[in-house]
């Protein structure tokens, strides 16, 4: 007779899931939840997709070439589910919530077709469909929907830094925007389970944790009564208390709700990484206002100014737009002009492109694909100059940097982040962890990373 653990392994055999995140950093998360959902329901993670019983491709519509990238995937999932038939095809995030069942005319061998408020049904809905030939698609927009308190499972132990979710959805609007659309209206995680989620995090040895939502700055608004005994600020100073937390992050934030309060967080709160992404997008207010983005360029700029008084070394990331629909040469040029008023760390630029839903899909003065591409590389080669420029200002400094591995640009070397988000690159003959706090003298600068000396 056959041992009984052999038996029990015999009548249930492992199986495996690979998910392939596309898009943001809320993907990422909600693809750790998903992984963690099925792993309770005794599932292992797999990194090889030949490998899998369950292959989950978590989406994001927010631009055309993240979509093009998950439908590509997913055509080559044709041969593996030929193959396989009861290999489960799982498609997330926003492409699932945004194309639905026209998904499944593209891609019919697809199984699952759920939307962000849906991950939650994972483990149900894998079940359901391997007894049943149907695809089955979950794509609700609940306006009563919360969302579930979900503590993280650490027993495969925890990285030294982790997102954690504060909200989800978007009430803006912005006419060239799909979030409202594929994540519905703005709703907030109840503060106790933002912290209690936290708390653990912190007390299995993450260091740094950074709060994600489509607009952090509106946290609370949507829990009526609750609006300044929970703003985004409150919770702010909330996860700073916490007792063992080294660094805390958070993105992003929508220019027109940044609160004098918000921007006095970052000279009370010692842990508060002195990092600010503020999404900008274009430089002329013919434009934002076409973006509907409820704010002018001088509004904008005097928050900058406000925001560097409360902490004047604080590192300003943006996002930018080109291209967008009726925008002339002047208002290119009023973004250019931006560049060196502001003179930002970094920047995320891209291409304007027609996205489902969005209202700037019917909009006239579309920009010539060349033209686009033109004005792109202006910009982003006056914004890498910049770049390199403020990361000379660093030379000669000394910077907190938490370890994060080691570096890819050259053997014995460490690679870390500082507090304004900046890759730092290190000798050290000694070996280091993940999470610990070192300080380094900063000696040389590149476009897109910091390097310098191991002070001890």
């Amino acid at each position: 007779m056959l041992p009984f653990a052999l038996v029990s392994n015999i009548m249930m055999p492992e199986k495996h899931i690979y998910i392939e995140t596309f898009g943001c950093q809320m993907n990422e998360r909600d693809s750790e939840i998903m992984e963690q959902l099925m792993r309770n329901a005794s599932y292992v993670s797999t990194t090889d997709i030949d490998q899998a019983d369950l292959v989950v491709v978590n989406t994001c519509s927010i631009r055309g070439k993240a979509e093009q990238k998950a439908y590509s995937l997913l055509g080559r999932l044709r041969k593996a589910k030929k193959e396989n038939p009861s290999l489960v095809i799982a498609v997330a995030g926003c492409v699932a919530q945004q194309d639905g069942e026209g998904l499944l005319a593209r891609i019919p061998f697809v199984d699952l077709v759920l939307g962000p408020q849906s991950i939650y049904q994972l483990p149900e809905m894998v079940a359901e469909a391997q007894n049943k030939n149907a695809p089955l698609i979950r794509t609700p927009q609940d306006k009563s929907f919360q969302i579930p308190p979900f503590l993280p499972d650490l027993r495969q132990g925890a990285s030294h830094k982790r997102f954690v979710t504060i909200m989800q959805g978007c009430n803006n609007f912005c006419t060239y925007c799909v979030v409202p659309y594929t994540r519905g209206p703005e709703i907030s995680r109840p503060f106790e389970d933002i912290l209690a989620e936290i708390l653990l995090l912190i007390q299995n040895g993450v260091k740094e944790i950074t709060l994600l939502g489509q607009n952090v700055n509106s946290y609370g608004r949507d829990r009526k009564g609750l609006q300044q005994e929970h703003s985004f600020p409150a919770l702010l100073r909330a996860v700073a208390d916490v007792d063992g937390i080294e660094r805390l992050r958070f993105t992003t934030s929508h220019p027109k709700d940044l609160s004098e309060d918000l921007m006095r967080c970052f000279s009370e709160l010692d842990v508060l990484c002195p990092h600010f992404h503020l999404p900008v997008q274009s430089g002329s207010n013919r434009i934002l206002k076409r973006m509907n983005r409820k704010y002018t360029i001088e509004s904008y700029l005097e928050k900058i100014d406000n925001m560097r008084r409360y902490c004047p070394d604080i590192a300003i990331t943006t996002d930018i737009i080109v291209g967008f629909p009726g925008e002339t040469e002047d208002d290119f040029n009023a973004t250019m002009k931006l560049l060196e008023d502001v003179r930002y760390h970094g920047a995320f630029s891209f291409k304007y492109s027609d996205r489902p839903h969005a209202r700037s899909t019917d909009f006239d003065g579309k920009v010539p694909e060349e033209e686009k591409g033109r004005r792109l590389s202006l910009l982003q080669n006056r914004q890498n100059e910049i770049s390199l420029e403020r990361n000379r200002e660093y030379i000669g400094k000394q910077l907190k940097v938490m370890v994060e591995g080691e570096s890819k640009a050259a053997a014995g070397q460490w690679s870390g982040r500082a507090g304004g988000n900046h890759i730092v690159n290190f000798n050290c003959a000694s070996t280091l962890m993940p999470g610990q706090m070192l300080e380094v003298l900063i000696e040389e600068a590149c476009q897109n990373s910091l390097r310098g000396s191991l002070l001890l």
